[in-house]
């Protein structure tokens, strides 16, 4: 091993504060877990760890250059999750007034739901791609290290998020047993439905833009 624990520290602390700069997983989960409980907002962590995964193995081994050369890939991301996220909201503000467990379509039992839309968000975040794609690499010497080192720091990527968002979840699902009334109810699905509007409006900028200009 090559990295120092100074280094593997610093690293996460880097992450922390990547983690409490709110973003589009921030406001996904925030949403999924007042519509479902901490039960929906589990899957949706899960789905992000895959991308705190990912991340990190595209910035060691190179996907930087990759997505360089084929630029779409990112766009076409960006698309897809906008969209997932943008169809999400629509339809819970629509169901503002029905029971949280009765819109089945964003909060139906199942594994799966939550864990794409949970890829889908940190895939398309853009301060994760600027971070692992961008800063990363300031952070260890890419050409020095050992499968070991590259082994823990994947192991940091995904723990401290991962951890950071089922506190958060936590939280917010206590906050959400508090909501008893139909008309509290409703707002709390208006602002749900909101939020995922919002993730999919985040997202999607940037292809937005990107289009604009081209």
């Amino acid at each position: 091993m090559t990295i120092s624990l100074g280094d593997i520290s610093l690293y996460a602390a880097a992450l922390l504060v990547l983690f409490l700069t709110p973003g589009p997983v921030w406001l996904a989960l925030l949403a999924r877990t007042l519509s479902g409980g901490f039960a929906a907002a589990l899957p949706l962590a899960l789905g992000v760890v895959v991308g705190d995964f990912l991340w990190p193995m595209a910035a060691i081994y190179g996907l930087a250059w990759i997505v360089s050369v084929y630029a779409d890939i990112l766009i076409a991301l960006r698309w897809v999750a906008a969209v997932l996220f943008s169809v999400m909201g629509i339809q819970l503000i629509r169901h503002a007034d029905q029971a949280i467990q009765a819109d089945g379509r964003l909060t139906r039992p199942g594994f799966w739901p939550g864990f794409s839309a949970g890829l889908a968000a940190i895939l398309g975040n853009p301060k994760a791609i600027l971070f692992y794609l961008g800063l990363l690499p300031g952070f260890f010497d890419l050409g020095a290290i050992t499968p070991v080192d590259i082994t823990l720091i994947i192991m940091v990527s995904m723990a401290v998020p991962f951890i950071g968002n089922l506190v958060f979840a936590v939280g917010i699902d206590r906050l959400r047993l508090l909501i008893q009334s139909p008309a509290a109810l409703r707002r709390a699905n208006q602002v749900a439905g909101a939020l995922l509007i919002i993730v999919g409006l985040v997202i999607g900028a940037p292809a937005i833009t990107g289009s604009l200009s081209t």
